[in-house]
C-alpha cells in the first residue's frame, strides 16, 4: 500500500434482511429498522439501516482489503442519506496516510442511489510487509 492508492470498491446489496439482521445483531430494536409501517408513520418511506450496521460494513470493507492480519484501530464515520431496501451501497476508499507504527489511514465513502450514505476515516493496523 502507498498513500493515494485506491482500494477496490465493494458493492453491497441493501436488502430488508441485511437491515433487520444488522439491527438485531447490534441490539437496536428501534422500529424504523424493522417495521416499514411504523417507519412510514415516523416520516420515512421505508425501514433504513442503522449506524452500527454501517460501521460494521465499513470495518469489513477495510479489513478485507488489507488481509487477515489487519486490525481496526479507529473507525470515525458520519452518516448522510439513508440506506433503504432495494438499493446498493458502493464502498470505496483511498489510503491517506501510512504510519511508522504499521498503521494505515483510509478515507472511506459509501454511496447509494440517493448520494453519500457514509463518509469517514478508518485507521487499520497491518503487519509490516502485509499491505
Amino acid at each position: 500500500m502507498k498513500v493515494g492508492e485506491e482500494l477496490a470498491p465493494l458493492e453491497i446489496a441493501v436488502t430488508r434482511t441485511l437491515i433487520v439482521a444488522g439491527a438485531i445483531a447490534s441490539r437496536d430494536y428501534q422500529d424504523v429498522h424493522h417495521d416499514a409501517e411504523l417507519a412510514r408513520e415516523k416520516g420515512s418511506p421505508d425501514i433504513f439501516m442503522n449506524i452500527l450496521t454501517t460501521n460494521g460494513l465499513v470495518g469489513r470493507y477495510v479489513t478485507d482489503r488489507f488481509g487477515p492480519s489487519a486490525v481496526l484501530r479507529k473507525v470515525a464515520i458520519r452518516l448522510g442519506v439513508p440506506n433503504y431496501p432495494g438499493d446498493t451501497m458502493v464502498l470505496s476508499g483511498t489510503v491517506t496516510a501510512l504510519g511508522d507504527d504499521g498503521t494505515a489511514e483510509v478515507s472511506v465513502v459509501g454511496a447509494n442511489g440517493l448520494g453519500r450514505h457514509v463518509t469517514g476515516t478508518v485507521t487499520v493496523g497491518v503487519a509490516k510487509g502485509a499491505a
